[in-house]
């Protein structure tokens, strides 16, 4: 059974996770509206990514006998003054969701909720790679500059991202 702060806790990342899912589907809006199909996808899937974020604490929730609780989600931002802008917020997006997900680990840690704990190592893993994934790119976008050809091949480069399958996305 869950107690009653972390749970809570837990509804509030649900809420996080799907105000990331609607941030990054406005950036990809913003990405179609410049003709950057694959800087669009890109974001898709990350969109993607963060819903199955979300239902993964769902399911934890009714699984540990909880009750979920679902809240507002804030407006995002819709305009940027560059691709670079986009990808720095995003970066500090991910970078104020994992200090979400290591507040979580502290608070599961502290009520000594060693399942909740326990769940939570796949996402503050995931967190690793979703902070180095978003920085790589804007390394890329600071190093392309005002280089049309550079956009271009990172538009490119951008689109190979696969649509992600949920069971890859697995707590294991």
């Amino acid at each position: 059974m869950l107690k009653e702060k972390v749970e809570k806790a837990l509804n509030e990342q649900i809420n996080a996770e799907l105000y990331s899912a609607y941030l990054y589907q406005s950036m990809a809006a913003y990405f179609e509206n410049k003709s950057l199909a694959g800087f669009a996808q890109w974001m898709d899937r990350q969109a993607d990514e963060e819903m199955i974020h979300a239902r993964k604490i769902y399911d934890f929730i009714n699984e540990r006998g909880g009750r979920v609780i679902l809240s507002g989600i804030e407006k995002p931002k819709n305009e940027w003054n560059s691709n670079l802008e986009v990808f720095e917020d995003s970066l500090a997006h991910e970078e104020k969701i994992t200090a979400m997900i290591n507040k979580l680990v502290s608070l599961a840690d502290e009520e000594k909720d060693y399942a909740t704990k326990s769940f939570l190592k796949w996402f503050v893993d995931e967190q690793v790679e979703e902070e180095d994934s978003v920085g790589e790119i804007v390394d890329k976008l600071k190093l392309v500059g005002d280089s049309t050809q550079g956009l271009f091949m990172m538009d490119d480069k951008l689109a190979e991202r696969k649509k992600t399958n949920a069971a890859e996305e697995s707590v294991e």
